[in-house]
């Protein structure tokens, strides 16, 4: 249940939509297996799975989980091309002539749409935490484009839904540059871990550096040559560790030891819907005083976002 990942995006005139009602359109889009000429699809499903009886939201203290599967057919591109490949020989050997490049491309879609309903079908399961007090939507996915798939599916369950990527008056590359350079300039709360990736501003690539001295000479020298931090391992003391990305990705996440350990002692019997709701809970807690947490010591939240989140008209 815990999460792993975050991209979070703040809601604009977010839908008063209840529980209930929102279960019930998410009902329309829920999850289908591949038809066979389907090379991907994505729906809603169950966050508990079978033992949550088919529920599709869980929603707690103002906190949402939502869970979307992606279904996809895993149909490699060197299979289809060696495929193509024998045809257009034997049309060549048979007819005496050159398959031409119009031919040859109506040839993939004939072998893709043959062999697609023997592709291997891989599911990922992609969980949303939406707090609804705060307008805000995090997406447990491993990457951005992952994160807007499931995105898409609530807009088009709800009809309409106004989301952005969250953002911060300073950008978290030039936070995280100033932290590395500077001690004295960050947070008393916040620890500098161990990973590091240093972007340089020409073409001289990327410099990766794990299980190192962030305030090494080494590292000094890196940001006083030009590189800025784009990413870069941090820790808010005794809530969670992550990877602070410069798209204000969470990544690697890991939630600090008392948390975990008041979710192992709830009282919840051998009940799993029961454990998996107070895992969420406890962890949308944590997110949502953390992530407020981080925003602040990124200059707060981009004014233009936090208008339009109250109606306003910036321009």
């Amino acid at each position: 249940m815990w999460f792993k990942s975050l991209h979070l995006y703040r809601l604009h005139a977010a839908p008063a939509v209840d529980a209930i009602q929102l279960a019930e359109q998410m009902a329309c889009y829920a999850t289908k297996p591949l038809g066979n000429a389907d090379a991907r699809r994505i729906g809603w499903a169950a966050p508990a799975g079978r033992l949550g009886g088919g529920q599709l939201i869980h929603e707690l203290q103002g906190h949402r989980l939502l869970s979307a599967l992606r279904q996809e057919r895993m149909l490699p591109a060197s299979v289809v091309k060696e495929e193509v490949d024998e045809q257009v020989a034997d049309i060549e050997a048979r007819e005496g002539r050159k398959v031409t490049r119009k031919e040859k491309t109506a040839l993939k879609e004939q072998v893709t749409e043959a062999l697609l309903p023997r592709a291997f079908v891989r599911q990922q399961k992609i969980d949303l935490w939406w707090d609804t007090e705060r307008n805000l939507i995090g997406i447990n996915a491993a990457s951005r484009s992952r994160a807007e798939d499931v995105l898409d599916l609530l807009r088009e369950t709800l009809g309409s839904l106004k989301a952005t990527p969250l953002s911060s008056q300073t950008l978290p590359i030039r936070a995280m540059t100033t932290w590395l350079g500077d001690p004295v300039s960050r947070p008393a709360d916040l620890q500098l871990l161990d990973g590091v990736e240093l972007k340089a501003k020409g073409d001289d690539g990327v410099v990766r550096a794990r299980q190192v001295d962030l305030d090494s000479d080494e590292m000094q020298q890196l940001l006083e040559s030009g590189r800025q931090a784009s990413k870069m391992a941090l820790g808010i003391e005794g809530q969670l560790t992550f990877m602070l990305h410069d798209d204000l990705a969470l990544k690697s996440l890991r939630f600090g030891d008392a948390l975990i350990e008041e979710a192992d002692h709830a009282d919840d019997g051998d009940d799993a819907l029961a454990r998996l709701e107070t895992d969420f809970v406890l962890m949308a807690g944590s997110l949502r005083d953390n992530v407020a947490r981080l925003i602040e010591w990124l200059g707060g939240e981009n004014q233009q976002e936090v208008a339009a989140t109250k109606g306003e008209v910036r321009s």
